[in-house]
């Protein structure tokens, strides 16, 4: 066993030890049940300190893949099970040829702006001379600092937000770490952290963003090395984060400074809330991901993403040995969409859109009974009585909705769907009526009524 360990070993580092065993446990080459060599033994025939050891087996235990049992020794928990199906894949694509198809949480092609106008505009943009060419165009990253929530120590641009996310996932997070997210919390981020083996921690919403006592008992309890969150129009529950909240996660965080930040401002310009940051008050622990996929258009794939200068460094020389720049043509377009008056006032227009459409659709939900809530960006989080059952309902009437489960860090006491509420139209009232009996609400009366949270918020 010994041996088997110790051969496997290519990195002396406490990660490269954690790493060896986490393979051969996929491997099945250590079963479960298998009691580990002393930490001692380990040291001794690697030539490390004992202490490099012990910090490889905190890893691998926090992780759930070993076992530590006192004077009896380190055994293995369970072999790593075949990856699960992401939980991103599980939103959309489960139903085909549905008249309406609500789950796919993107926005309303026809609300933006014209990429053939601002094609026209840029003409024949050649803008690259070199492989080594700054990552971002800098009429482009100007504009960027001018509309940033607060003076970013460095700034680059990457191939849309969820990009962002996994290169600063990969950058920050090591196997075995703590990480705090929303709960719910949007999917894709949670299969990030999973794929890295970090452990995720929910922390309970209110209607003001994420909670700070639960915030605070979450630091305390498991000393995370980051936090990811979503300042506005929250995915799946469309909740914003407040200035006065912003204000108190961050005496939350002021204690914990070694704690990363990491915000997902994915709504950009059809946000209805202002921008709000934690780097207004922690500027040199907050990395910020602006996208611009729901505003401007998802084929563009951009984000801008800041943070502290090492960081951001680390992210764009990673880049050159990959795609190397996100396409400067497109930055071109982008820039243009950004500064330009017709352009402006499309996504302005949008946003507007957007925000009637999801008030249209609470008040009928609320008026047959359903709570739901809806307060920004294109989403809407229907608490039902049974998911499945009412993903069966809704597909009988031609309906697609996403699952609520796969956004659950935790249960949240009461089960929900996600409802592309952007991607309505009309006909608010018979669909709501549709949703509403799917969901086991019975109707209360004609008029509307104020929602409360689904049980599990606080």
């Amino acid at each position: 066993m010994l041996g088997l360990i110790t051969g496997a070993v290519d990195d002396r580092s406490a990660r490269g030890i954690a790493a060896a065993v986490s393979r051969l446990v996929t491997a099945g080459e250590l079963p479960v049940g298998a009691r580990l060599p002393t930490v001692r033994d380990v040291a001794r025939e690697l030539g490390v300190s004992p202490t490099t050891v012990s910090e490889a087996w905190r890893s691998l235990s926090r992780a759930g893949a070993i076992q530590t049992r006192g004077r009896s020794g380190s055994f293995v928990a369970a072999p790593v099970l075949p990856r699960q199906r992401l939980r991103y894949a599980q939103l959309h694509g489960l139903l085909t040829g549905v008249a309406r198809d609500f789950s796919t949480g993107v926005p309303d092609h026809d609300l933006l702006p014209s990429v053939t106008d601002s094609l026209r505009r840029i003409g024949d943009a050649r803008l690259t001379t070199s492989y080594l060419d700054a990552a971002v165009l800098p009429p482009l990253e100007r504009v960027l600092r001018q509309r940033w929530p607060y003076p970013p120590d460095q700034l680059t641009v990457v191939d849309g937000a969820l990009d962002a996310l996994d290169r600063v996932t990969a950058t920050l997070v090591r196997f075995g770490d703590h990480v705090v997210v929303e709960n719910p919390a949007f999917p894709p981020v949670l299969d990030l952290l999973e794929s890295v083996g970090a452990t995720v921690v929910g922390v309970p919403i209110d209607e003001q963003g994420m909670c700070p006592d639960a915030l605070g008992e979450a630091l305390k309890a498991y000393d995370p090395v980051a936090v990811y969150l979503q300042p506005r129009a929250h995915n799946p529950t469309g909740v914003s984060m407040t200035v006065r909240r912003a204000g108190e996660l961050a005496d939350a965080l002021a204690a914990y400074p070694e704690v990363m930040i990491v915000e997902d401002d994915h709504a950009g310009d059809i946000a209805t809330a202002p921008p709000v940051s934690l780097g207004s008050r922690l500027p040199d622990r907050t990395v910020h991901v602006a996208g611009f996929s729901k505003s401007h258009g998802p084929d563009l794939r951009l984000a801008a993403l800041s943070g502290p200068a090492p960081l951001i460094t680390a992210v764009s020389d990673r880049r050159l040995l990959g795609p190397g720049w996100s396409s400067r043509l497109l930055q071109a377009v982008l820039l243009d969409l950004l500064t330009d008056a017709d352009a402006i006032a499309q996504v302005a227009a949008a946003r507007q859109v957007y925000a009637e459409r999801r008030s249209a659709l609470l008040t009928a939900l609320a008026a047959h009974g359903a709570t739901a809530t809806a307060a920004d960006g294109i989403n809407l989080w229907l608490t039902v009585e049974d998911q499945q059952m009412a993903m069966l309902a809704l597909a009988a009437h031609g309906i697609a909705v996403a699952p609520g489960a796969p956004f659950e860090v935790t249960g949240l006491g009461a089960e929900h769907v996600r409802v592309t509420a952007g991607l309505v139209r009309d006909d608010f009232d018979s669909l709501a009526r549709t949703l509403a009996s799917a969901a086991g609400a019975t109707a209360r009366g004609s008029g509307p009524r104020s929602r409360p949270h689904p049980r599990g918020w606080r």
